[in-house]
């Protein structure tokens, strides 16, 4: 019984306790559908603005936790489709969002200018409930700049299981808001300015 319980053992069991808990926690049950994305997990969104008469697109960049808004250059009376894509490093998140589409929703924020926009989700993120997660869009441009002497911004919030979500527009300020939510919580906030 003493050989049992010596100094040697005690060391080794502890040793090997401590190796076991050590490689339990570092597993993964690896289901994607239960993984969550924390703000910090994600490091980019970018807008990929096409447009229509055109079929030019352009990436719009915004490096989540960096600061600096970059400009989208919108001119008045055109037509844009815009699609949001979301990275972690060199990950593509968006998958994600969609394989998770009935916990998230994106509220598109525009003071100071003057456009319609329409949510144009597919399937693939289009939440149980009948709401376009967000993830595509079209705007129609009628005033890029309302007030030349204020700055015109974007502000992209994406929220992560609200409790009710809303495709409605509504006026805010000088702005306009398209889409809103109670409870939740943000995931990713981008600001990116509007110019012409």
């Amino acid at each position: 019984m003493n050989k049992l319980f010596n100094t040697k053992n005690i060391i080794k069991l502890i040793g090997i306790l401590f190796i076991a808990v050590s490689i339990v926690s570092c597993q993964r049950d690896n289901s994607a559908e239960e993984d969550d994305l924390p703000q910090e997990d994600l490091t980019n969104i970018i807008l990929l603005v096409k447009d229509v008469a055109t079929q030019i697109t352009v990436p719009y960049n915004y490096s989540v936790g960096a600061g600096g808004a970059q400009s989208i250059k919108l001119e008045n009376g055109k037509t844009y489709e815009v699609e949001v894509q979301f990275k972690n490093g060199n990950e593509d998140a968006t998958q994600e969002i969609k394989d998770a589409k009935d916990e998230h929703f994106l509220v598109y924020n525009f003071p100071n200018s003057d456009l319609t926009l329409t949510r144009t989700d597919d399937a693939s993120s289009t939440r149980g409930d009948g709401k376009h997660v967000g993830l595509k869009t079209k705007w129609v441009v009628t005033k890029a700049v309302k007030n030349a002497s204020a700055q015109s911004q974007l502000i992209l919030t994406l929220y992560h299981e609200p409790a009710t979500v809303s495709e409605a527009s509504s006026v805010s300020g000088n702005g306009i808001v398209y889409g809103a939510q109670t409870g939740g919580e943000t995931d990713a906030q981008a600001t990116y300015t509007i110019i012409n």
